[in-house]
């Protein structure tokens, strides 16, 4: 199929043949699924911390950017020089960097261009002249395309801050010059908040993107967020794509998008598309790009272009039917928009389409990110629904280093009510559980009457706060479940009930033991004296010398911890261990000890199997009252898992030994002398004997 593919491929050259996917995650297996329908072979790059990433497999060779700890788990995709070195080193014919990191960096452009590989973008001298927004405004001017009015260029005093606002008023928007994602940006409403803003917007700019410079806008209270979608192919050629309604924002990060936007006017719709193309076309763009508004009762204001793809590119490709990425690569291999067929007066728009961003943040909590391993991962599927994903998938690991984003779903229908209840049909049929996602407030949201009329507006999540009020799903089929993988490790948790055997479980014979004779030994008598004998008799520090003094090998038995740790995940119950405990102390009455209690043991009789651990050792100690019992003790944690105080220490030894514990095998994981020496110390006041390891 593959090599069909790469023979029958229109785009395939020996000039054209190999890409490199300068990103991560979600777009890097979106543009590596149309290359490879195109036969294009793939290059995916990673960081170390990225290295167990989808991506990374999907594509047809995987490097990794640089060894560990040379960058941060981010800094290793905006090493330009060795993403650089690796495509050329590897043979590479283009860069495609997706959205985010470097896709909008004209240094990085150049230096692809420089090194002979084509660059799956717009111009470096146009990322140059249209990412800035300051330069952006002073495109759209010469334009005639009307901006939001603001300063004139980028300013760096309070003084120059002032002025603006005692001419055109408040509220103004104070803005980062370079990036985006909303950080450096700040509304103010009122003078006296005027300089404290200024400087937090330039001291966030700067620490964000290196670059403090803002200016300053005259702020428009619940606008539309508009995007219109073009294509150029740097030959005269340009198109739009229809617009895109992307209002539905959480402090200026999108997280619902929809296409086409459901309630502008046609008057208003054809002015932002004309006013888009007329850019474009000013400076000659070249492969995609989207140029963004606001929208308000007052007209339509041009922000910016983002001269790269968009995450919310699938909601264009949903009703137009083009496959953007194709087109992009297409483009970058020296194709016109005349030889793909592609003409505004060919495209046309079907229907609507919604995209979700599921991310793995908690609404409730400020969308604080959450981390973890995914357990349950079954997506919803259909007519209509589309997923683009890099992360999602049972048994994914979920690390704090990147973007939250998880999967994107796109659902369509022929109207805007089908292309909703679709989009909430899929979000209640996908089920995720191992980390928290925003699942419950996207459906939420899509259920807002405000959302529904398709009235939504940039600030709507932040000024409704009703939408935070937190639903809390059963997961009744996860539940059951872990109930019924309970019942069959651990058996029923009602106290005082006793199961039936499971079936095909046959009773356990107990071994008759023969004596010199030959005769079986009657169990039920007295078992012989053992060692333990030694130690009632003469004490720790006698027991201790007789057991050097002895000649021969002594046996330290530990089925009743160790083995059953290790086989059974310690469920052998004190019960189970009674029906073998007379027979063991006649069998092992000369062992210098049974290992059978500390540890693991203690947690899991109370936790799982839901047994007093002390009663454990009193049952059996009167079972078993000749051979020593021996304990495993974890130094200054005890039985647990954490360092407990002194205190705790010394009473719980006190009280082992009181239990019949008679040996104490001090041990620490990491061998921290000062934590044995506090079990040591222990166990002497205690009057046990001490075995240290």
């Amino acid at each position: 199929g593959l090599q069909h593919l790469k023979k029958t491929s229109p785009v395939v050259s020996k000039s054209f043949h190999k890409v490199l996917i300068a990103n991560r995650g979600e777009i890097a297996m979106r543009i590596m699924r149309t290359a490879h329908e195109l036969g294009l072979k793939t290059v995916a790059i990673y960081a170390y911390e990225d290295r167990l990433s989808m991506h990374r497999y999907k594509a047809d060779e995987s490097y990794l950017i640089a060894p560990e700890g040379k960058h941060t788990p981010v800094g290793a995709y905006l090493a330009q020089d060795d993403i650089v070195e690796i495509a050329v080193k590897r043979n590479c014919d283009a860069v495609h960097p997706g959205y985010g990191f470097l896709s909008e960096n004209a240094e990085f452009a150049r230096k692809v261009e420089a090194a002979g590989l084509k660059w799956v973008g717009p111009r470096p001298e146009t990322i140059d002249a249209l990412g800035d927004k300051v330069k952006a405004r002073a495109v759209a001017n010469e334009c005639g395309v009307p901006v939001v009015p603001g300063t004139d260029g980028p300013i760096e005093k309070i003084d120059d801050a002032r002025a603006f606002c005692a001419e055109h008023g408040f509220p103004v928007i104070i803005k980062a010059a370079m990036g985006g994602g909303g950080r450096g940006m700040r509304v103010v409403r009122a003078a006296e908040d005027l300089d404290d803003a200024f400087e937090r917007a330039r001291s966030e700019a700067l620490s964000a993107f290196g670059d403090g410079t803002v200016f300053i806008e005259r702020f428009l209270d619940k606008p539309k967020h508009i995007e219109v979608q073009l294509l150029g192919d740097g030959q005269g050629s340009i198109v739009h794509l229809y617009e895109r309604d992307c209002s539905v924002q959480r402090r200026h990060q999108k997280v619902i998008e929809i296409a086409p936007a459901p309630t502008l006017s046609t008057a208003v719709r054809d002015a932002i598309l004309e006013d888009a193309v007329k850019i474009a076309q000013h400076v000659n763009y070249r492969n995609a790009g989207t140029a963004e508004f606001l929208v308000d009762s007052r007209g339509h204001y041009f922000i910016e272009i983002n001269p790269r793809i968009q995450v919310e590119h699938t909601v264009t490709e949903e009703i137009t039917g083009l496959d953007l990425v194709s087109l992009q690569l297409h483009i970058a291999a020296g194709w016109t928009l005349p030889e793909l067929h592609v003409a505004q007066d060919r495209i046309q728009i079907r229907g609507f389409a919604i995209q979700c961003r599921v991310t793995t943040e908690d609404p409730a909590q400020g969308f604080q990110p959450d981390i973890g391993k995914i357990e349950v991962y079954r997506s919803p599927g259909g007519n209509g629904v589309r997923l683009d994903g890099g992360s999602g998938f049972t048994g994914s690991i979920i690390t704090p280093y990147y973007d939250s984003l998880l999967v994107k779903l796109t659902c369509s229908g022929a109207t805007f009510e089908k292309a909703r209840r679709r989009m909430l049909a899929s979000l209640v049929e996908f089920r995720i559980s191992g980390v928290k996602t925003n699942m419950w407030f996207l459906q939420r949201l899509l259920s807002d009457p405000t959302f529904i009329s398709g009235g939504c507006w940039t600030t709507f999540i932040d000024d409704t706060p009703k939408l935070f009020a937190n639903t809390k799903f059963r997961n009744r089929a996860a539940k059951l479940l872990a109930y019924l993988g309970d019942m069959v490790v651990n058996g029923c948790r009602i106290q005082g009930q006793v199961t039936a055997p499971l079936h095909g479980l046959t009773e356990p014979t107990i071994p008759v033991l023969p004596d010199a004779k030959g005769n079986a030994i009657d169990v039920t008598t007295a078992p012989p004296p053992g060692w333990r004998e030694v130690l009632l008799r003469d004490g720790p520090a006698a027991f201790a010398q007789a057991v050097r003094r002895h000649k021969g090998v002594l046996i330290m038995d530990t089925t009743w911890r160790d083995a059953h740790q290790s086989l059974l995940a310690t469920r052998l119950r004190t019960h189970d261990m009674e029906r073998i405990a007379k027979t063991t102390a006649h069998a092992m009455s000369n062992a210098f000890a049974l290992e059978m209690w500390g540890g693991a043991t203690f947690d899991v009789a109370m936790r799982f199997l839901h047994e007093d651990p002390w009663d454990r050792l009193d049952r059996l100690r009167r079972l078993v009252p000749n051979v020593p019992f021996q304990m495993l003790l974890r130094g200054a944690n005890a039985v647990g898992y954490t360092s407990y105080p002194d205190n705790v220490v010394y009473e719980f030894c006190k009280q082992a030994r009181a239990h019949g514990v008679d040996v104490f095998r001090v041990f620490d994981s990491l061998n921290y002398v000062e934590n044995l020496k506090l079990g040591i110390d222990a166990v002497r006041k205690a009057n046990g004997v001490i075995e240290a390891t």
